[in-house]
């Protein structure tokens, strides 16, 4: 039977994982420039650390981990013979797989508090795995690459992150991305004055598909879920917001003068906008999209999401925003934060097809030495070893073969150089240096093999 590997992950050649790492250094470089940190957490957390964050739909997807042993033995007879499955899981497994990295990033900082120093800016780059349904861009196993600031309310933050979002697609190559901007007391505040308090998150989660369904399908779903005609003709405006950053705030501001949430969120809004403005950025743009509601339940202020350039059919390849209780759900109250992330495999694909990944050099040795026997692969491996001191990448074919596969070695790796050494060359205590891509070969002494591969 050939073997497989599960739906939803992936092997990487070495050239994908060269690619990859080039967009991973990237962004860590920008990380590093910004003042953030790196932290790294577990694979798997105890599930009470994940279970209950999520949703109901969150902790489906959580992946569980059985106990060690005969982990059926202590679990409910009961349970076992109604099929319980929920109620199975809670006794049979005690951890799982991090479906993301904001929530072991909440236990750290709460378990850490009194070691950590305040704002506290941390950037995390590693896998998270989700039992999701795999399609184009949406893995079971993927990395996540996020930076975080906690224990600051200064708006400040967001305009860095904004910037920081810039400086990275900008060095990738990747130019003209949309970072679109929101603030959730902007949504909280719609909802107040059309009078649907009540169904703020039907309402959002409804206009939030307005550029994927269009305004009648928009309309039409606020109505199936009880939003009154009368307080859908007061949004007509929010339909169609095309004008200028400036002009969308202007037409909040006016919609929103009787609600203090939603003024909040405007004067918010343009605190980021027009320092953004006043700073300008390198390639990006930024704009304003009132119908962008992502993760309502859990931001309370700026939200963020930017999409790929114009031409590139790809979900969204960066998100976050600003949240004012992170580590409320393991008791420490009042910590706000803001965070954005940045989606690795998302970015991979967008790169790849626009053709903007750069040659990379895959790891290879500068210099591969031919083995013709016992004696003289000894002979080389003294070589090779005062090569690596120098930091000289060196190789020794592993096996006595013909000359000819061991060229075709050379050749397929894009080796530069090649070192024969015979019966001639240890009587003389020389090697013969063969230069692969000029065909120009020299017999040098060991010290002049140095200081040629030293300086080509």
């Amino acid at each position: 039977m050939k073997p497989s590997i599960p739906k939803g992950t992936r092997d990487f050649s070495p050239t994908e994982v060269a690619n990859r790492t080039y967009i991973m250094n990237t962004i860590k470089t920008a990380f590093e420039t910004f003042g953030f940190q790196p932290i790294e957490t577990p694979s798997f957390e105890n599930s009470s650390t994940l279970m209950g964050k999520y949703g109901e739909e969150g902790d489906r997807l959580i992946f569980k981990i059985l106990n060690s042993g005969d982990f059926l033995a202590k679990a409910d007879e009961n349970y076992l013979s109604e099929k319980d499955s929920l109620k199975i899981t809670s006794q049979i497994s005690e951890k799982a797989l991090r479906y993301d990295l904001t929530v072991p990033f909440a236990r750290y900082v709460v378990q850490h508090q009194n070691e950590i120093t305040f704002p506290f800016k941390r950037y995390q780059v590693q896998p998270v795995w989700r039992a999701d349904r795999p399609q184009k861009g949406r893995f079971r196993e993927f990395y996540q690459c996020d930076a975080d600031v906690v224990g600051s309310k200064s708006l400040w933050q967001e305009v860095e992150f904004i910037q920081l979002y810039d400086t990275v697609f900008t060095n990738l190559g990747l130019e003209n991305t949309n970072i679109k901007i929101n603030n959730r007391k902007i949504l909280s505040g719609i909802a107040e004055v059309i009078g649907a308090q009540d169904k703020l998150i039907d309402f959002t989660v409804a206009l939030d598909k307005l550029d994927k369904i269009g305004k009648e399908k928009v309309e039409a779903e606020m109505l199936s879920k009880g939003i009154s005609e009368e307080a859908i003709q007061k949004v007509q405006p929010l339909f169609s917001f095309d004008g200028t950053n400036q002009e969308n705030l202007d037409a909040l501001a006016q919609m929103l003068q009787t609600s203090e949430e939603g003024t909040k969120g405007v004067d918010e809004l343009r605190f980021v906008i027009n320092s953004v403005e006043e700073l300008s950025l390198q390639s990006a743009n930024l704009q304003v999209d009132v119908t962008l509601a992502r993760g309502l339940n859990y931001y309370t202020g700026a939200i963020f999401e930017v999409e790929a350039p114009k031409g590139v059919k790809m979900g969204s390849i960066g998100g976050g925003g600003r949240y004012d209780d992170l580590t409320g759900i393991f008791g420490l109250k009042e910590v706000s934060g803001v965070g954005i992330s940045f989606g690795l495999d998302r970015i991979y694909l967008v790169l790849e097809e626009l053709g903007l990944f750069k040659a990379v050099d895959l790891p290879k040795p500068k210099v591969l030495f031919v083995n013709f026997g016992e004696n003289e692969a000894l002979y080389a491996m003294k070589a090779i070893a005062k090569l690596r001191a120098e930091n000289i990448k060196s190789e020794l074919f592993p096996d006595d073969t013909k000359m000819k596969k061991q060229m075709n070695y050379a050749n397929k790796r894009e080796i530069p150089f090649v070192v024969i050494v015979g019966s001639r060359e240890i009587e003389n205590q020389e090697f013969t240096l063969k230069n692969m891509i000029s065909g120009e070969q020299t017999n040098c002494s060991l010290s002049k093999l140095l200081d040629i591969l030293k300086n080509s």
